[in-house]
């Protein structure tokens, strides 16, 4: 080694031995590389450096040299270089540095600025002598170029293994490796019972927080198998999450393939400038390898992929996918399968009136889009979906029968596969049990602290069994299928004849309504012609059969409110010669409803003249007054002439519709219109003097 390029500068500073194993697994495993590593102490005390400035950076055993994120001491020995706080950096060889060209070169870069010496087995080197620093850059390179070459081979190797079925994984639940390595169902029957009623419960329900919320109310626990630790290998019950059934339901191995590539690593620079790294789920078609009936199935492939459909039209938050076609509980039941013909999109569902109770289906994407300022199509929920629900029962129809008797069987079917979850849970506490009270009683008496702890795992595991029992025997009385007596289940299958009592039944929730539609109609196209006020439905159903069905569109609220002419001109007829309560009697007589379907009143007759300006018949005789008339003849206000009926001044009769008849004799007559030429000042001060006289 060259001593000639150490200085004092260089041992007044400190010297930083830095170590670096790529995994945990060399760190345990390689010892001589630590070792090794660890003595080049020894050599910088050798080359001159005091014990006090040499300082041993093994924080980043166990990390990856390829990036330097995660590597603290490699971020404090490039901030102490940059500061000029060092004096030479000791490594075993420059890929215990680096295995990144562009780290290696800025910490190259930093050495020469600062005046920091490099040193390794093979010498000393001084980054900022041009030719150490060329020697310096060779290495970082070609430390990066096997870290390469090794990434290459093994992942050839990976890739090859894989393309035969061999490459072995961490197996999903339901799944382990037999003594020949190949893929089996789980020796634990419990197991396999329960990812089969898994499947079952999301080809009933649909959806996976369906099947999440069914585990959940029938307290049946789903097991995990545990990797790494004491616990590896174990399998742990506990409450099955979205999260978990998401990821079963998305792995292809319980189809039985054999699938390699389904995930990635993807980098990405965040804002802070650091590198990071995710996996990310790739789409099938870039699988690079996918080995159907490669071992035994839960589901077939074919269930996989309607699964996945299912899944994907289940998402709300998507591209293309703000309208979901899960079965739900709102009351439009034709939610997320219709399309509208003008724009391609998919209906959404409105609810309006009061307390928002009636659904409307509404297309209004290019609204919201400013391609245009009004909805494609907007129309009322059960005007369609009572269109439908009539092919739906003449769909059924023929197997209605046979379809309740399969209904029975599936339900008692699985019925009888939850309460066997029971069994088998019971039977595992019974084992765990007994396995507590073997260890208890092998345990030595005089041992008392062992023993206490094994009695009181003892009692834990009876109390759990009792648990289990008592659980067990709440869940069977609970059963729907175990409350129904032979006659219930006679009655079930005579309603079966009758459909559509059963479909409006109180009982019957909208979330099943849809479900059966959906398992009938894969979508329905809504075209909506103006003239002809119709709706045109192109229905699609599955197996790809097509029909049109079409249905006229209902006039509005206000238009169906709204008198036709012929009512209003035959009232105007009658308004000449009747009343507004014969008119009433005589409308009712011709069989002419109101509006709403009601019989005429005379308040309904008085409302439409008052709206359609239709004078009421005369009333008045030849010598007969009006308020209005007295009050223009004499000059006074309306008020005066109802003062002078209401104190008797004047004689009047009133009409059946409300107005008075006033005859005024000539003597009255003179007397108000003597009365009308006194003026006003006079009127005042003599109706003030009468009061003051009484």
């Amino acid at each position: 080694m060259n001593q000639s390029k150490i200085h004092p500068v260089h041992l007044n500073r400190k010297a930083y031995v830095y170590l670096r194993q790529s995994t945990m697994g060399q760190v345990r495993l390689n010892r001589e590389s630590t070792e090794r590593q660890y003595a080049l102490k020894e050599r910088a005390l050798a080359l001159g450096w005091s014990e006090s400035l040499i300082e041993v950076l093994d924080g980043d055993l166990g990390l990856s040299g390829a990036e330097s994120t995660a590597r603290k001491d490699f971020q404090l020995l490039v901030s102490d270089v940059s500061m000029g706080k060092v004096g030479a950096i000791l490594a075993l060889e420059a890929s215990r540095l680096s295995r990144s060209s562009a780290d290696w070169s800025r910490l190259v870069e930093l050495c020469a600025f600062s005046g920091v010496l490099i040193i390794d087995e093979d010498g000393c080197y001084d980054p900022s002598d041009f030719n150490d620093q060329l020697l310096l850059g060779l290495k970082g390179t070609m430390s990066q170029a096997e870290l390469h070459f090794i990434r290459s081979r093994l992942l050839g190797g990976k890739q090859n293994k894989a393309k035969k079925g061999e490459l072995r994984f961490p197996l999903p639940i339901g799944y382990c490796y037999d003594d020949f390595g190949q893929i089996v169902f789980d020796h634990d029957e419990q197991v396999r019972e329960v990812i089969e009623l898994f499947f079952q419960v999301f080809a009933n329900k649909r959806s996976a927080y369906g099947v999440t919320r069914y585990f959940g109310e029938q307290q049946i626990d789903f097991p995990k198998r545990a990797y790494g630790g004491i616990w590896n290998g174990k399998i742990i019950w506990g409450k099955l999450t979205y999260g978990r059934a998401i990821t079963l339901l998305k792995n292809p191995s319980y189809t039985g393939a054999y699938v390699y590539g389904r995930y990635k690593v993807e980098k990405s620079l965040s804002v802070d400038g650091t590198l990071s790294s995710r996996l990310k789920l790739q789409p099938r078609d870039n699988w690079e390898v996918i080995i159907q009936n490669h071992h035994a199935s839960y589901i077939s492939w074919q269930t996989y992929l309607t699964n996945q459909d299912i899944l994907q039209k289940n998402q709300t938050n998507g591209a293309g996918t703000a309208v979901t076609s899960a079965a739900r509980e709102g009351k439009a039941l034709l939610h997320g399968l219709l399309i509208c013909s003008k724009c391609g999109r998919r209906l959404t569902v409105r609810y309006t009136g009061n307390g928002g109770l009636w659904p409307q289906y509404e297309c209004n994407w290019r609204k919201k889009e400013g391609l245009t300022g009004r909805s494609c199509l907007n129309t009322r929920a059960d005007i369609v979906d009572n269109a439908i629900i009539p092919l739906i029962f003449e769909a059924l129809e023929p197997q209605q029968l046979e379809i309740a008797l399969m209904s029975l069987d599936k339900l008692e079917a699985h019925y009888a596969k939850v309460d066997k979850q029971w069994q088998l849970t019971l039977e595992r506490a019974d084992y765990e049990a007994q396995i507590a009270q073997r260890r208890f009683e092998e345990v030595d008496p005089a041992n008392r602290l062992v023993a206490a702890t094994l009695e009181n795992r003892w009692e834990q595991a009876l109390l759990k069994v009792q648990q289990t029992k008592e659980a067990r025997l709440q869940q069977r009385q609970t059963q729907p299928l175990n409350q129904m007596s032979e006659t219930d289940k006679a009655d079930l299958l005579r309603l079966a004849e009758h459909l559509p009592q059963l479909w409006n039944a109180e009982h019957t929730q909208s979330k099943q309504k849809k479900q059966i539609i959906r398992l009938l109609i894969e979508d329905v196209t809504v075209e909506r012609l103006a003239q002809p006020r119709q709706l045109v439905l192109h229905i699609r159903w599955k197996g790809g059969k097509q029909e049109s069905l079409t249905i006229p569109i209902p006039l509005k609220q206000a238009d169906r409110m709204r008198y036709p002419d012929k009512t209003i001109h035959k009232i105007r007829e009658l308004a000449r010669t009747l009343h507004d309560r014969n008119i009433a009697d005589t409308l009712n007589q011709l069989d002419i409803k109101s509006s709403s379907g009601k019989p005429f009143t005379s308040s309904m007759v008085k409302w439409l003249r008052y709206k359609h300006d239709i004078p009421v018949c005369p009333t008045h005789r030849q010598g007969e007054l009006t308020v209005k008339q007295v009050a223009q003849r004499y000059g006074v206000s309306t008020h005066i002439v109802y003062y002078w009926l209401e104190t008797g001044i004047l004689q009047a009769q009133k009409s059946h519709c409300g107005t008075y008849k006033i005859v005024i004799s000539e003597s009255k007559h003179q007397e108000l219109t003597a009365w009308a030429q006194v003026p006003r000042t006079e009127k005042i001060r003599q109706a003030r003097l009468g009061q003051s006289q009484r």
